[in-house]
């Protein structure tokens, strides 16, 4: 597959840690945050962006099937409602790791939310991969991360996916209808000038698609995880992507400015922006979280 090259910022918004993004389809709309720097953005098909303050630090952001949304934050597991202004913290399994916050999340093929947390300064390997049912109980399904992102789910949602960004490593579980995570095993590890592996999401052909971090680029993987195609962009930190558009055509790339110095800032004057590209493939509808 030759996937197109014409990469474009569509929301110069600057995100310190773009990360998150979201279609949700009941507005023909992409959410995303920024979680350092205390933001949830709403891009509509006009191209009309909004943005709203948090009081805390949201890492993850998917749609309620019941309005507002469901987020990971640096609390624990919060509802939002945008249009009450409602943040509000509803159980945080990590009372206990006050130096650990909630990173990224999705929702699976049935409607259960998986988030991961972990370190906040990336040094211990104290991050976990939880499972948040619609009656908003939270169980730990796994644990030893340094940075855990995505995760991601085959169109037919056996098969998860899951990052340790800073060891370098996506693993793969076969995941049960009734949420049971098994056999996790490498589905790939990357080289020392690819990047990190970051945020991630599957497409109509249930491949992977993954942005690396430090690697200036978008790759798809096919289930074998052989690597079919590289999207480069213009900032050396895209952070996640995700589907979206009416026909779910358009594929859409997070990205942070961080850790940047003034010099590579100038150099990526796009650092943090919010990217679009036409992959030549399409994405799948993502279900809201059901509870």
């Amino acid at each position: 597959m030759q996937a197109s090259t014409n990469v474009q910022c569509v929301a110069d918004v600057h995100a310190l840690l773009g990360e998150g993004p979201v279609w949700v389809a009941r507005e023909a709309a992409l959410y995303w945050v920024d979680i350092k720097g205390r933001k949830i953005f709403r891009r509509d098909e006009r191209g009309q962006v909004e943005q709203w303050e948090t009081p805390f630090r949201v890492g993850s952001l998917v749609p309620r099937a019941g309005g507002g949304f469901i987020a990971g934050t640096d609390h624990g597991i919060g509802i939002v409602d945008l249009a009450s202004g409602r943040f509000e913290i509803v159980d945080n399994p990590e009372t206990a790791l006050p130096d650990n916050r909630f990173n990224d999340g999705k929702v699976d093929r049935h409607g259960r939310f998986w988030a991961g947390s972990m370190d906040d300064t990336e040094k211990v390997a104290a991050g976990s991969l939880y499972r948040v049912d619609p009656d908003l109980s939270i169980a730990r399904i796994d644990e030893g991360y340094r940075v855990t992102n995505g995760p991601a789910f085959s169109p037919v949602g056996d098969v998860m996916y899951h990052n340790d960004s800073a060891r370098k490593v996506t693993y793969a579980f076969d995941l049960g209808g009734d949420g049971a995570a098994t056999n996790r095993r490498v589905f790939a590890t990357y080289g020392a000038d690819e990047g990190y592996p970051d945020g991630m999401t599957v497409d109509a052909e249930a491949c992977l698609w993954i942005a690396f971090w430090d690697g200036g680029c978008v790759r798809r993987y096919s289930p074998a995880g052989e690597c079919l195609a590289t999207i480069q962009v213009p900032v050396t930190r895209p952070t996640s992507c995700a589907f979206g558009g009416p026909d779910l055509d358009r594929l859409y790339i997070t990205s942070a400015r961080i850790g940047l110095d003034a010099t590579a800032r100038a150099v990526q004057p796009l650092a943090g922006c919010l990217f679009m590209t036409l992959p030549g493939v399409a994405g799948l509808p993502e279900l809201p979280f059901a509870g």
